[in-house]
């Protein structure tokens, strides 16, 4: 085999032939012979006995050339791709295939290959960090959600009042003409949630149970398709209120809750916390700002085949996050999901790019960086997980496929790099160099 004529194409997608001498492709032209003779009908012989020559004589002497094609292929393109040095991606496409006076063929092959990346700034960044405050307004909050989670239902004989939970029938109709989903029997509703359409629950205060009554809404524009925008009439009947009765805001209280003795204990111990979530969320906010700028400085064509495999990983993801878990179908899973999956894919496809390119350039900074990994790493890296699972140093060990430990190793230390040298602007900070910089059209903001 001979490789002939690489050529680098559009969207990281690479031509290239591989010639095969002509008794390389004989040898391939018997076995598509052997392979099919016994499908052929040939008057005079029995099923699968007509000799090959019988056979290209009825049929044409290029009976068979297709199929051995075929046959040749796949070791043909791995030979192409190994003499190449090509890094490819996704699944190969046969083109077509050429044949000399001399019967050697050529077969010519396309395939999209891992992108080339060109690093911008990726060192140095600033990005957008949020200093941690917790006021006393966030306590009291906290503690009144806590209150109501563990408060008590009490019946009572009054009209409706916002934060109440009632009871009740009720049935939509959009012009005198009741629609699929609209009607529920003893639904219970706590007034204020926001969990019906707009104004729904607002026109339940003042009501009393026991009565019949009419609530008229509008559809917001984005809704289902055939309620968006349209004006409904429910008829609904409260069959009971409910208000609830908040515990005590005291020591008794704190100890219920939690393991402190006074509220006050409980209330520092819940400023701490806070304070430490809003500091991890500052910081995770902050690492999101510089990442996404390095990403936004890379240039690359990324590969359709790279964005459809990444899009398939959060098909599975969240499929498994519904509780939809082993060998199961595509097919299937969207039938079990009841989604759209082409229209789950354009949602998701600005993400994987984002993500894809993500990937893209913290493997171009660990090259760069010349980022390696050593054996006291991995062994830290197994003994976390052994902590971590419970199991064996060695059991460990033997169950991690040791390439995709070093390259998570390597991605987390190319991170850390992007990370530790990002330099922190207050959000004001921030606003003001934007406000100050030129404007990008939308052709740039586009490239």
């Amino acid at each position: 085999m001979i490789v002939k004529n690489t050529e680098k194409k559009e969207n990281s997608t690479t031509v290239f032939q591989v010639e095969i001498d002509a008794e390389a492709f004989e040898a391939a032209i018997n076995k598509a012979y052997r392979r099919n003779k016994g499908s052929i009908f040939v008057a005079g012989f029995r099923k699968g006995k007509a000799p090959r020559a019988v056979i290209e004589g009825m049929y044409g002497a290029d009976v068979f050339y297709d199929d051995a094609a075929q046959i040749l292929a796949p070791e043909a393109f791995d030979f192409g791709v190994a003499e190449a040095n090509l890094d490819n991606v996704g699944m190969p496409s046969f083109i077509n295939y050429t044949m000399d006076d001399g019967k050697a063929v050529t077969l010519t092959f396309s395939t999209e290959v891992y992108p080339e990346v060109v690093l911008g700034d990726y060192l140095e960044l600033d990005a957008v960090y949020s200093e941690a405050e917790i006021t006393d307004a966030d306590i009291e909050k906290e503690l009144h959600e806590l209150r109501k989670r563990n408060a008590r239902m009490v019946d009572v004989e009054r009209p409706v009042q916002n934060g109440d939970t009632v009871t009740l029938d009720f049935e939509g109709f959009v012009d005198g003409v009741a629609f699929e989903g609209g009607k529920g029997e003893n639904y219970s509703l706590e007034i204020g949630s926001g969990s019906f359409i707009p104004g729904f629950e607002d026109q339940l205060i003042g009501m009393t149970a026991g009565k019949e009554g009419k609530v008229e809404v509008t559809f917001p524009e984005k809704y289902a398709e055939d309620l968006a925008g349209k004006a409904a009439v429910f008829m609904v009947k409260i069959h009971g209120v409910r208000e609830p009765q908040y515990p005590e805001l005291d020591d008794e209280f704190a100890k219920d809750i939690s393991e402190f003795d006074t509220l006050e204990e409980y209330k520092n111990d819940l400023r701490a916390k806070k304070t430490q979530e809003a500091k991890d969320r500052a910081e995770s906010e902050f690492r999101s700002g510089l990442l996404y700028k390095a990403v936004q400085n890379i240039t690359c064509d990324v590969p359709e085949c790279m964005i459809k495999e990444k899009i398939e990983e959060f098909f599975r993801s969240y499929a498994e996050s519904v509780g939809i878990r082993g060998n199961i179908s595509k097919e299937d899973i969207v039938k079990m999901m009841g989604i759209d999956e082409n229209r789950f894919s354009d949602m998701m496809r600005p993400n994987a790019i984002l993500q894809v390119k993500t990937d893209l350039l913290v493997d171009k900074i660990i090259e760069v960086e010349n980022i390696t990994v050593g054996q006291e790493e991995k062994d830290e890296f197994y003994k976390k997980l052994e902590e971590d699972y419970g199991e064996e140093f060695d059991k460990i060990k033997a169950m991690i496929d040791e390439k995709l430990m070093i390259r998570d190793i390597s991605r987390r230390k190319a991170l850390e790099l992007v990370y530790n040298s990002g330099i922190k602007k207050a959000k004001e900070e921030a606003e003001a160099a934007s406000d100050a910089a030129p404007a990008e059209t939308a052709e740039e903001i586009q490239d």
